[in-house]
């Protein structure tokens, strides 16, 4: 290992669905089922503060009687 390989920014582990994974050592699959589940947990996590921000509007509607306004 020469010293100036700590220099050298390391690379960000990227994963392009449906790529060749034979060629990548367990270390690397482990590093991008990591990478992939940190992104799902990003997708839940998104989706479950839009679905909020949008059933406060119909629970709204409901409550005030303005059936028109559910299905927005």
């Amino acid at each position: 290992m020469s010293l100036y390989d700590e220099d050298q920014p390391k690379k960000k582990t990227e994963h392009e669905i449906g790529s060749d994974l034979s060629l990548l050592s367990v270390d690397e699959l482990n590093a991008r089922i990591a990478l992939l589940t940190e992104e799902i947990a990003r997708l839940e996590a998104e989706r479950n503060r839009k679905s909020a921000s949008r059933s406060a509007p119909k629970a709204f509607s409901v409550e005030r009687g303005m059936e028109w306004f559910r299905d927005f």
